[in-house]
């Protein structure tokens, strides 16, 4: 599959990675320079998101805001300058459920489908290719995307129409952030009664308060790695 990918971050170059080493043909655009071990894994560097998507049959953008994606797809050299009826473009990013709705009618109405697939799992999720992929867009542009996904990822879902991708990660935000506050909280409550706190996060791994966000962040907390 000809591929496009925008956005070479943290996030974005592992990601890249695993598209070039799943055997498809990538073409490459960042804000600096296109990191030069994709570009000698196979990737071609393009001097723009436009000709990203000349190029390409999908095109995926993992940049930083909502801001950072409207600039990218419909900005000077953007997107949908190189956009042709029947292409597939796919917003990785974690952005405004809002502004998805309205950048996908945009891009329905050039005759091309739009996926917002936000990820969960960070940059260790990324190298492993074990993110969390939450989809929102048309089921034939999930099913065509699907084995690009699954070079990334590993739990997979299409959870609705466009916008509910972006909708699920601010859920899943919102899981975390207040897990990561009860952890805390927790935790410091077992240290001012006396408890070592470490064999308290210990003692609740093993039972129903046991989460990734304890196990991750409960430990950076015990070692003040914040």
């Amino acid at each position: 599959m000809k591929a496009g990918f925008i956005g070479l971050g943290i996030m974005g170059a592992p990601m890249a990675a695993h598209l070039i080493k799943g055997g498809h043909e990538l073409f490459l655009n960042t804000r600096r320079k296109v990191p030069g071990d994709l570009v000698a894994a196979g990737g071609v560097a393009c001097a723009s998101a436009a000709e990203v998507a000349r190029k390409a049959d999908v095109i995926i953008t993992m940049v930083p805001d909502t801001p950072d994606v409207e600039a990218v797809l419909f900005g000077k050299g953007g997107v949908v300058e190189g956009l042709s009826k029947g292409k597939i473009v796919v917003d990785m990013s974690s952005i405004s459920p809002l502004e998805t709705k309205r950048f996908a009618e945009k891009i329905h109405a050039l005759g091309c489908d739009y996926l917002d697939a936000p990820v969960s799992g960070g940059e260790v999720g990324a190298k492993a290719a074990s993110l969390t992929i939450m989809v929102g867009g048309p089921e034939a542009a999930f099913d065509r995307v699907k084995p690009l996904f699954e070079l990334m990822g590993k739990n997979i879902t299409l959870v609705g129409g466009n916008g509910d991708g972006q909708t699920t990660k601010v859920a899943n935000q919102i899981i975390v952030a207040l897990t990561i506050e009860a952890v805390g909280e927790a935790l410091l409550f077992a240290a001012k009664a006396g408890a070592d706190p470490a064999n308290v996060r210990k003692a609740l791994m093993g039972g129903f308060a046991a989460s990734r966000i304890l196990e991750v962040h409960g430990e950076r907390m015990l070692q003040r790695r914040f």
